[in-house]
């Protein structure tokens, strides 16, 4: 089992490593300007897993520390607030699977962009699969903590599902109504917009779509990737 942690993890930061450099290099490799929103997406990408680590840290200390209920429940509350409102950042990577970036001037291969789109997308979708795999075992633990076969639990595949759900809407609310996690800090102008654009009944057919095909694409890949993973690990 620590293995194949340790392999799985390796891997996920490998590519967003690799991302990253791929990113940073086309600029001095092509003389050309570094594509600063992909840098600033990489680093919302990975977030919520840092959310995620100092959330357990803390955890760790408050219950060596403060070892109260109030306290333990206060910080995975709190964490669990800013994860899922950090979470959608990490799958926007895949709307980065344009040209966007490209201007007529560059000299950079159209080889090499392919290959920078494809891995900021796929570091997207991976950093995406493994939030909610960390999640659907923290929402077993809590909800079955001394079941036999916890993954067998629906709460585990419940929380899972919802997860990818609301990540293919926070996508939507950010590439479209251009929201940020943190606009939330300012309610009355969050609703207001939000009503705004779907006042127009083609947006609200849209962001159905965007959704369902989305989720869909997001669980299949759960599926293939996350759930084997899980089983292996936890029976």
């Amino acid at each position: 089992m620590t293995e194949l942690l340790l392999t799985a993890g390796v891997g996920v930061i490998a590519l967003n490593v690799y991302a990253l450099l791929l990113v940073i290099l086309r600029g001095p490799l092509f003389r050309t300007r570094v594509y600063r929103p992909m840098l600033l997406n990489i680093g919302l990408s990975v977030a919520p897993a840092v959310v995620l680590l100092i959330v357990v840290v803390v955890l760790l200390i408050v219950v060596e520390a403060f070892p109260s209920p109030i306290a333990m429940w206060s910080v995975m509350g709190v964490g669990a607030i800013i994860w899922l409102l950090l979470l959608p950042n990490s799958a926007y990577l895949i709307t980065e699977l344009n040209f966007s970036h490209r201007r007529d001037e560059d000299d950079v291969p159209l080889w090499f962009d392919i290959v920078l789109v494809l891995t900021l997308a796929m570091s997207g979708v991976i950093n995406t699969l493994a939030n909610v795999a960390l999640v659907q075992l923290l929402a077993v633990l809590v909800a079955a903590p001394n079941a036999a076969y916890p993954l067998h639990h629906p709460v585990s595949w419940g929380a899972a599902a919802l997860a990818l759900v609301l990540v293919a809407l926070g996508m939507y609310l950010g590439r479209y109504v251009r929201f940020n996690s943190w606009d939330l800090l300012r309610p009355a102008r969050f609703l207001r917009k939000l009503v705004d654009h779907f006042r127009e009944p083609r947006n609200s057919a849209a962001a159905a779509g965007f959704v369902i095909t989305h989720s869909v694409f997001l669980t299949i890949l759960y599926v293939i990737i996350a759930a084997p993973t899980l089983l292996a690990i936890v029976p």
